[in-house]
């Protein structure tokens, strides 16, 4: 039984992102949630040549910030939406090139306290969902203000 239980949807966590982070997807949908649940969620990098570097791979810094994002989306839809929470420690490893499409984030918390979230994410692409890369971070949460 995971006793992280969401405060907010994937909906409302992409809604909220709009407004306090709007340079994130300027002009484009690249960075969305798709799912939040007990204990995580579902992040999608819609990759296009704009994310690409030589050899049609994805670059390091596009998936780099998919699983800061990752992170970012975990603490908001289970510690709530303080847009003031931020990343304290982020490591990644690149396991395969990753082609433009769509690259999905699996997000867990690994455990979330009063100051600090700590979580991993597996980054998966095309039609084998190959990983392609793996983060662990903390992110560090703001005291509650009353």
């Amino acid at each position: 039984m995971n006793p992280h239980i969401p405060v907010m949807s994937a909906d409302e966590i992409n809604v909220l992102l709009k407004k306090i982070y709007p340079q994130l997807n300027e002009h484009y949908a690249d960075y969305l949630a798709t799912d939040v649940f007990p204990g995580g969620c579902v992040v999608r990098l819609n990759a296009g040549e704009r994310h690409l570097r030589p050899g049609n791979t994805v670059s390091g810094p596009s998936l780099f910030t998919l699983a800061d994002i990752g992170g970012y989306v975990c603490v908001l839809s289970h510690a709530g939406p303080d847009a003031l929470s931020v990343t304290t420690n982020l490591n990644i490893n690149f396991m395969r090139k990753a082609e433009p499409g769509p690259i999905d984030g699996r997000c867990r918390i690994l455990k979330l306290g009063r100051s600090l979230m700590v979580f991993d994410i597996e980054m998966v692409a095309g039609p084998d969902k190959h990983v392609v890369a793996h983060a662990s971070g903390t992110y560090s949460i703001p005291p509650k203000r009353g």
